[in-house]
């Protein structure tokens, strides 16, 4: 699925029922930090480095240029760091930077081929463990690389470390950077303004896709469940794609699903903002016994679905999966279940049922227009708890 642009799904359209203009009180922060007191926000976990697919891109030479630049005293862009409590801030603009100062400290490199394994260490203890850090497979020595210089000579800087910087050690340690932090007053029940902020910082570059920020913004014991169920051989076989999506997509149809299953109750469109209140109400809500029960029962819902065939959830008009046939199918499924907080066994389910659901008159009505309102997804998980629900 890498690299792959087209949508594997059936297209069910996001609707403009319900937007607004959202107006936030917001307050900036500007302050200036000394690179020391930043590799001790980062070393403690209260600046937060986004657990996202894109890491760490510098190579030795950009990420010592940047390090010249603060040994120098030179100007360097401001970060902007988004306040999410007093304890914890999340990097909006300036990880690339942030990371450079961390690796120089540490006087460790990442290795190129080795970014996504040193990235997941990061998300798992918030920085790298020192018996990590001195891993040669993961990390080669940080030893600041300068080119030339126009007369041949280079600076006195090349090739020393964090150590071994002498005079200049101080200097860089106190260095200042400016530093805003971004914290979202109102509205309280979310924090939706990062997204607005973070492509508005971004617009020269490439945006990340909607549920990329979501990762970043909703980071929590649930999402972890939402990787490792994204893994699950029975749900990459439903949605037709063995491998992982690069933009997360494939983890936005699970984060829709499961929301639909929990908070039904609690939907109304645009989809998208739905999907924003729900990552973060169960990251609240749902923890502990709670959420291992889900677990339990998204794990069991897969074993029923683990012999059907290829193409069981797909669309018959648009030959791609669908998204509203397997949320009323899960719905239907697993929501009595999850009503109980009662674990029951689930029976195989078979392919005519679900051609069933898909056949049946109510669900496709609505499935016509506006697939995303209320009324519509309503109506649709009805169908589910009529067809795969316990007897009335």
């Amino acid at each position: 699925m890498a690299g792959n642009e087209n949508t594997f799904m059936e297209d069910v359209a996001d609707d403009d029922e319900g937007l607004s203009v959202t107006e936030y009180d917001i307050t900036a922060s500007p302050n200036d930090f000394n690179v020391i007191t930043i590799a001790s926000y980062l070393e403690s976990g209260s600046i937060v480095i986004p657990s996202i697919q894109r890491f760490y891109t510098w190579d030795i030479k950009r990420a010592s240029k940047f390090i010249e630049s603060l040994v120098l005293g030179l100007p360097v862009p401001q970060i902007f760091l988004f306040e999410e409590n007093r304890n914890r801030m999340l990097i909006l603009d300036g990880q690339q930077r942030l990371l450079s100062i961390y690796f120089f400290i540490k006087m460790r490199f990442p290795r190129v081929n080795k970014r996504a394994e040193v990235r997941a260490i990061f998300n798992e203890h918030k920085k790298v463990p020192e018996a990590l850090l001195q891993d040669e497979t993961l990390f080669t020595d940080f030893r600041i690389n300068l080119p030339k210089r126009e007369d041949g000579q280079r600076s006195p800087l090349h090739g020393l470390n964090y150590q071994s910087l002498g005079d200049f050690k101080r200097r860089f340690e106190l260095q200042p950077i400016r530093i805003v932090v971004i914290k979202q007053n109102e509205p309280k029940d979310d924090n939706s303004s990062i997204r607005e902020i973070y492509n508005r910082l971004n617009t020269g570059g490439v945006n990340l896709r909607p549920q990329e920020m979501r990762a970043n913004l909703y980071e929590s014991q649930f999402y972890n469940l939402l990787y490792v169920l994204n893994k699950n051989e029975a749900w990459r076989r439903a949605i037709g794609k063995p491998d992982e999506d690069d933009y997360m997509r494939d983890v936005e149809l699970l984060l829709r699903s499961i929301a639909l299953l929990v908070r039904n109750d609690k939907y109304l469109p645009p989809m998208s903002r739905f999907l924003d209140l729900s990552s973060a109400s169960i990251k609240r809500e749902i923890v502990g016994p709670k959420l291992a029960f889900l677990a339990a029962l998204m794990e069991m819902f897969f074993n029923s679905i683990s012999e059907l065939p290829l193409g069981s959830f797909v669309s018959e008009g648009s030959g791609r999966f669908s998204i509203a046939l397997f949320e009323a199918v899960l719905y239907g499924v697993c929501r009595p279940i999850w009503d109980a907080q009662v674990l029951a066994a689930i029976a195989p389910l078979s392919l005519a049922k679900i051609k069933e659901l898909a056949a049946d008159p109510t669900f496709i009505a609505h499935l016509q227009e506006g697939t995303t309102k209320q009324k519509n997804v309503s109506e649709r998980l009805a169908v589910g708890i009529k067809i795969f629900g316990p007897p009335a």
